[in-house]
């Protein structure tokens, strides 16, 4: 065990599935990683004390796990500026996307930064094993690989496992916001919620709630069909 990876919850495995890379990066992309990412990245050190290292003592700290293309990422950073906002993704190819909308062609390594936004490169749940508990006042799961095969059932976010890792590190009143147009995940949320006492739903939505950014997996749910759906679910 390393000061960046504290163990999991018992069940949940210690793997980060899925990748890492898509197609090769083109050099803007490849400098957007190099001088950049590590102007935002938020350090495992600095996980003890979030709001320090955003230099926003007292304010309200949100994350969204998975941020995809970032879309949602920025518009939420944009409209809650008052917010220390984490956002985490792993593939390469989402955080170029996300860090090309920060800064111009040529101001990698100069163009100034959003004081509100941290990035986390790296598995997700871990950053949950080292935040102080009730630390976050809201926690974004938008649109998941919904590993739609029972048996790969376990690299699912939402697990029963992974319920009391995120209750942990959630005020109690705070925030777990999750959406998905998978059939298999939506019905996979609906069992796991159904039977444990830590969280509460608040809302369910099939039309996007007033407030919550679109993203690319939502239009292409759209064009193909699919329903999507939204939940909140309350702390206990």
């Amino acid at each position: 065990m390393t000061a960046d990876r504290p163990p999991l919850a018992e069940g949940v495995p210690d793997r980060l599935y899925g990748r890492q890379r898509g197609h090769k990066l083109r050099p803007r992309q490849q400098l957007l990683l190099d001088a950049t990412l590590p102007r935002l990245r938020l350090l495992p050190e600095q996980a003890a004390d979030p709001l320090a290292a955003f230099g926003m003592p007292g304010a309200k700290l949100w994350l969204e796990v998975g941020f995809g293309g970032g879309e949602h990422a920025l518009e939420q950073h944009r409209a809650h500026p008052e917010v220390a906002y984490i956002a985490s993704e792993v593939f390469e190819n989402g955080l170029c996307s996300l860090l090309t909308r920060l800064v111009p062609d040529g101001g990698e390594a100069t163009a100034p930064l959003p004081p509100g936004l941290k990035l986390w490169p790296q598995d997700a749940r871990h950053l949950l094993g080292l935040l102080p508990e009730g630390a976050l006042d809201r926690l974004m799961l938008m649109f998941p690989d919904p590993w739609p095969k029972s048996r790969h059932s376990k690299r699912r976010f939402v697990h029963p496992e992974m319920l009391p890792l995120v209750a942990r590190v959630l005020r109690p009143g705070g925030e777990w916001r999750i959406a998905s147009d998978d059939p298999t995940y939506q019905a996979w949320v609906t069992e796991v919620f159904a039977d444990q006492a830590l969280f509460a739903l608040a809302e369910r939505h099939t039309t996007r709630p007033e407030g919550t950014p679109g993203t690319r997996y939502e239009a292409k749910a759209v064009r193909a069909g699919r329903q999507p759906i939204w939940w909140v679910f309350v702390r206990r």
